[in-house]
């Protein structure tokens, strides 16, 4: 079983910068595809970035590609998401997802654990 705790959200003007990590406890997280997904209000939860446990592939929403990257630490078992250029649409509740299928991609339901999520709101 793996837990996994999202911190670092928080307030940012438009144009801003901010990073959020996620924590895994449990087990290590070496063999295990993460990614983030996040949900606004009144939205679905989307996709926004994935990484392989190797840290040599990631994927990313068209929306938020070029501004943002995903990166790991499987030596702190933990995964972080750098967020630059924020954008007012960015605001939503930030989700870790962890994956047993190797080649999980945007797909929410191939992830087997999740987060509580961590919030970050965007002010124009």
């Amino acid at each position: 079983q793996v837990q996994l705790v999202e911190s670092g959200g928080g307030l940012v003007q438009a144009g801003g910068s901010l990073r959020v990590s996620c924590a895994a406890s449990g087990r290590t997280l070496s063999g295990y595809r993460m990614a983030w997904f996040r949900q606004a209000p009144g939205k679905e939860r989307e996709f926004v970035a994935t990484i392989s446990w190797t840290g040599d592939s990631t994927d990313y929403a068209d929306s938020v590609k070029g501004r943002f990257t995903i990166s790991r630490d499987n030596a702190k078992n933990t995964v972080y998401l750098q967020m630059n250029s924020l954008k007012p649409e960015d605001t939503a509740v930030y989700y870790c997802a962890a994956s047993t299928i190797v080649w999980a991609t945007k797909n929410k339901s191939q992830y087997n654990y999740w987060g509580q999520g961590t919030q970050v709101t965007v002010s124009s």
